[in-house]
């Protein structure tokens, strides 16, 4: 008889796939990898294809807007074909795309800077106050449905469902002028619009662009109260809607799981309540949070512009509300771009580690 070591195949008890077999898992993942790239390339050509398109049909000529009104036809011309515009669309598109790559995307009209360089000052503002949101509405909203599952129908139930419906349904610029009423002009709990008192602006040296970890790093901490005493309110609004989601889809996720039968395998074995919810059914759930969580992030990124105005924020979402009114359409545009790869780069971020944390995807 031939001994499977020297016919070449796997020794006994090894439980190793054969060569054959991780080949085509390494195939399997190659063909996945490339699948998601070219998903990714077509979605930002898409965005931008999109954010051309606007860019064009917007009632906003571009060359007045550059040349100002009182321009001869002669310096209109020249603008006019300084700028591109004489070219075929597909050229103007193709160069576009080329530019966008490049990181650049035009000269604020508003500023006189190159918008890249206005979104690099803005963007940690905004992206300042999404984390914190978002941290708000995981540390709250997943406990908040996790428990609302596990007494579904009970009073915490109906009281976790009502919060989250407020959440949802309030609109979030009420709620900023009511927090600011009560809390900055009635209570004075917290710092009043901006992102610092007047007496810190431009103390702290500016390393990350995110005030209160630039102000820990300096060691300067009465302009970190300073700070933080601006962002909470604000925060803590974004914090809200950001618990509204996450509560209903982390409960979504636990009754699903709770009514399968490993949980009730689980619980005639004699496990407590609180092994079963968080030890077997919680873990089940926590990789599609990730998806939930990233979303959600995203969603705060591109949905403060109301939360900005109102408490003076000076973020992306403020950046591009007033480049709309003026009418400075690259950084809108620029603004757009950036908004929409971040959403593009959170899902790709997202769908790996639910590959990494589910050994059933790979």
């Amino acid at each position: 008889m031939t001994d499977s070591t020297t016919a070449g195949g796997p020794p006994p008890g090894d439980d190793r796939p054969n060569p054959s077999a991780r080949r085509a898992l390494r195939r399997r993942r190659a063909r996945s990898v490339a699948g998601t790239l070219v998903s990714l390339a077509l979605t930002l050509l898409g965005l931008l294809l999109v954010t051309f398109i606007i860019g064009r049909v917007m009632p906003i000529d571009p060359v007045l807007k550059v040349v100002g009104d009182r321009a001869t036809q002669a310096q209109y011309d020249a603008a006019y074909q300084a700028m591109g515009l004489d070219q075929p669309l597909v050229v103007q598109f193709l160069r576009y795309i080329g530019d966008v790559l490049t990181g650049d995307f035009g000269r604020s009209i508003s500023t006189g800077q190159p918008v890249a360089q206005d979104i690099a000052r803005v963007f940690p503002a905004t992206v300042e106050l999404a984390v914190l949101g978002t941290l708000i509405g995981v540390v709250i909203g997943v406990p908040l449905g996790v428990m609302a599952a596990a007494r579904r129908g009970g009073i915490f139930d109906q009281v976790a469902r009502v919060v989250a419906l407020i959440g949802y349904s309030m609109p979030i610029f009420w709620l900023g002028l009511m927090g600011l009423l009560i809390f900055y002009g009635n209570l004075g709990w917290v710092g009043g619009p901006g992102r610092q008192g007047i007496i810190y602006d431009g103390m702290v040296p500016s390393v990350t662009g995110l005030i209160l970890v630039d102000s820990l790093l300096a060691g300067d901490w009465p302009a970190f109260q300073d700070a933080f005493s601006h962002i909470i309110l604000p925060a803590s609004l974004l914090g809200y809607y950001s618990l509204a989601y996450i509560s209903r889809m982390t409960r979504s996720f636990m009754l699903e799981q709770l009514s399968a039968e490993y949980i009730i395998t689980a619980r005639v074995k004699g496990l407590s309540e609180r092994a079963v919810i968080w030890q077997h059914a919680f873990r089940n759930i926590s990789i599609p949070l990730v998806t939930v969580i990233a979303l959600s992030f995203g969603s705060l990124l591109e949905g403060s512009v109301l939360t900005e105005i109102i408490f003076s924020w000076p973020g992306l979402g403020s950046y591009i509300t007033r480049a709309l009114l003026s009418g400075d359409m690259n950084a809108v545009l620029g603004g757009t771009v950036v908004i929409g790869v971040c959403f593009v780069l959170l899902n790709l971020l997202s769908d790996i580690l639910y590959r990494v944390l589910d050994p059933r995807s790979k």
